[in-house]
């Protein structure tokens, strides 16, 4: 099993920063496949930004030049910095693992943290 638990959102003004993160503990041994994804009401659960699996960054369209995800392997800890910060971006925002064990594929979610945005 693998736990993961979010902090850091809040409340934020439009074309503010804010920076969100994830420690991961249990059966983890690289935070590469970790990433960060988020759900505005109404809508479906949309990606952000992942470490691949060979520790690259790969973000979504929408938030490419503005966010960054980044981590601590040592700490098993995942950030996601969010800058220039639009009302759109209001979601709550999940990390997920989604490790591949022994031909199994596993799927881990923390709870979220809400994310809101004002104009």
């Amino acid at each position: 099993q693998v736990q993961l638990v979010e902090s850091g959102g809040g409340l934020v003004q439009a074309g503010g920063s804010l920076r969100v993160s994830c420690v991961a503990s249990g059966n983890i041994f690289s935070i590469n496949g970790m990433g960060w994804y988020r759900q505005a009401p109404g809508k479906q659960r949309e990606l952000v930004a992942i470490i691949t699996t060979i520790g690259l960054p790969n973000y979504a369209e929408s938030v490419k030049g503005r966010f960054t995800i980044s981590g601590d392997s040592a700490r098993k800890t995942v950030y996601l910095q969010m800058n220039s910060l639009k009302p759109e971006d209001t979601a709550v925002y999940y990390c997920n693992y989604a490790p591949l064990v022994s031909g199994q594929r596993y799927d881990y979610w923390g709870q979220g943290t809400q994310v809101t945005v004002s104009s």
